[in-house]
């Protein structure tokens, strides 16, 4: 099992617990930093090892394609953690209208702790999560215009103008890589240190709810890139081992007819 996985797991059963009265507040406000630990050993690491390919962690090979084209700085966007909180207030406040018109036509209650809900946010959690994605937004802006910045060097480098100068070409490509992954570091600082605001600002059910939300976005992701991809690219696998990428135009290959994928099925 993954460790995104076992945080999975292991949320849902805290949450669980804590709404039968089984599980206090201490532990799962335990667990939650635990996972926020983690992410910091994680990105310790992972800094660590950036001298020897940092370019491999811009587009991992073990990704899907949709995975890749989302990611930023080698990961997700620090602000995207705040917009998950404004998706799940929006969730919840629709949730408990619900619950709150049931009520009152059929006097059922549901049993429901208030404080497990991300609709419970108070005025003062909220101005303050809203004054951490202005700032968050603005740092994530410097970090990419110094990316832009880098990638435009790339021009400036021995390999545009003397691809023979072999050694000159290294020098320049290991110094672009060095730099990117300081920029790299700098952006796994401001995802850790957003993470940690916004736990401290939740309550220990919200936070555990915000992780397993997020989490759980990040392994949909995974599997719907996947899946897009079993469907689309297995097939063109198939066409171009067998008779090569037809001329654009040009009739449909034959080979297509023996790829039995959705997509085929559907595009035959």
């Amino acid at each position: 099992m993954s460790l995104q996985a076992k945080h999975i797991v292991d949320l849902k059963e805290a949450l669980m617990r804590q709404r039968s009265n089984a599980y206090n507040h201490y532990k799962l406000e335990e667990l939650v930093g635990k996972i926020v630990n983690d992410f910091q050993s994680y990105a310790k690491r992972r800094s660590e090892l950036t001298d020897k390919s940092c370019s491999s962690y811009f587009a991992p090979s073990w990704n899907s394609s949709l995975e890749n084209g989302l990611l930023w700085m080698g990961g997700c966007r620090p602000s995207s953690f705040v917009r998950v909180i404004y998706a799940l207030c929006g969730s919840c406040a629709e949730t408990h209208l619900s619950r709150y018109l049931l009520q009152m036509d059929e006097n059922i209650d549901d049993g429901h702790d208030g404080d497990s809900s991300m609709s419970d946010l108070t005025a003062t959690q909220l101005e303050k999560i809203n004054d951490l994605h202005v700032k968050v937004i603005r740092e994530e802006d410097e970090i990419t215009k110094k990316c832009a910045n880098l990638q435009e060097d790339v021009a400036d480098m021995p390999i545009a103008v003397a691809v023979e100068a072999y050694v000159a070409v290294e020098n320049a490509l290991d110094k672009h890589e060095e730099c990117m992954g300081v920029l790299m570091a700098e952006a796994d600082k401001v995802r850790l240190e957003t993470l940690r605001r916004i736990v401290e600002v939740l309550t220990p059910v919200q936070a555990a709810e915000f992780l397993l939300s997020g989490k759980r976005l990040h392994m949909s992701l995974r599997e719907w890139g996947r899946a897009r991809e079993e469907r689309r690219y297995g097939c063109v696998h198939v066409r171009m081992q067998q008779q090569g990428e037809p001329e654009p135009g040009s009739q449909r290959d034959r080979t297509l007819l023996i790829c039995e994928c959705e997509f085929c099925k559907v595009n035959k």
